[in-house]
């Protein structure tokens, strides 16, 4: 069996050990919105530590658990903090937990993010739905194939489902939640970009940036699991505005937005579930 199988193998008999449901969405809860996991009707708490072979979350702000619950009577998976790849994992493991939830039997899997604005047309506290990606660090599918998760050169046309993304449009009309819809770039961070580089992604076509994401969602379409994916625009990036960047100014950000975000991916996971499940 493949050593990087193998681990996922024996953190899933972990989880076994702890809990047998097999929720309906994953939901990757990125800088800010970790409190939401507090939020929901709890069933179970596993910390990542606690599964072998799992990475485990250092950054400020991302607790590292998966929480188990319902969300607006979703049965739900909530990664409350991710791993990222300037922790210094590699791209194939800051995805296992994502491949993890995958193994675990969700149907969908809902990721977040608090991001740069490269936009100019962007505010700090926007929200922003991906509609695709460009992933600017090593593909996490690099190495031998798991044909147990997906196919060698899986299709990347449709990262973000468009059904997915219209039920969360629909939900924030609905709402009266302005959102925006553009491209999320993935850099390995851990600095912030410097004003050149944000022309570049600009120019590349990027509307926002951030050091996740794009490689969980790569991860999750390569195990055949329907995506979608909303950006916390928490800051403008460097250039668009002449003040120095901070973590504190991101956290601080995410925190005004989230009850706002909140109530969206709540609304959102209700309709999907009742028109997808």
């Amino acid at each position: 069996m493949n050593e990087y199988y193998e681990r996922l193998q024996k953190a899933l008999a972990a989880v076994r050990e702890r809990t047998d449901a097999v929720p309906f969405a994953g939901v990757v809860l990125g800088s800010g919105l970790g409190g939401l996991a507090d939020e929901i009707e709890i069933d179970t708490v596993i910390p990542y530590s606690e599964l072998p072979g799992m990475p485990v979350s250092t950054v400020q702000g991302h607790n590292g658990h998966f929480v188990f619950g319902r969300c607006g009577g979703v049965p739900v998976v909530m990664m409350q903090g991710r791993v990222h790849y300037y922790e210094g994992y590699t791209t194939p493991e800051t995805v296992m937990p994502v491949r993890l939830m995958g193994l675990m039997g969700i149907k969908m899997l809902f990721l977040t993010n608090a991001a740069g604005g490269v936009n100019w047309n962007y505010h700090a506290g926007d929200l922003m739905l991906i509609a695709d990606q460009i992933c600017n660090v090593p593909s996490p599918l690099i190495g031998p194939n798991i044909d147990e998760l997906g196919v060698r050169f899986p299709d990347m046309s449709e990262i973000y489902s468009k059904r997915l993304r219209s039920i969360v449009r629909d939900t924030a009309s609905e709402n009266g939640i302005p959102l925006r819809e553009g491209v999320y770039i993935q850099l390995g961070g851990p600095n912030y970009e410097s004003p050149s580089e944000v022309r570049m992604v600009r120019t590349l076509g990027a509307d926002a940036v951030g050091m996740s994401t794009a490689t969980e969602a790569i991860a999750a379409r390569h195990m055949g699991l329907e995506t979608v994916g909303i950006s916390c625009i928490s800051n403008l990036a460097c250039g668009v505005t002449s003040a120095p960047l901070s973590h504190a100014e991101v956290q601080e950000c995410a925190d005004r937005v989230a009850p706002q975000f909140k109530r969206l991916i709540t609304a959102s996971l209700q309709k999907m579930y009742d028109q997808l499940s």
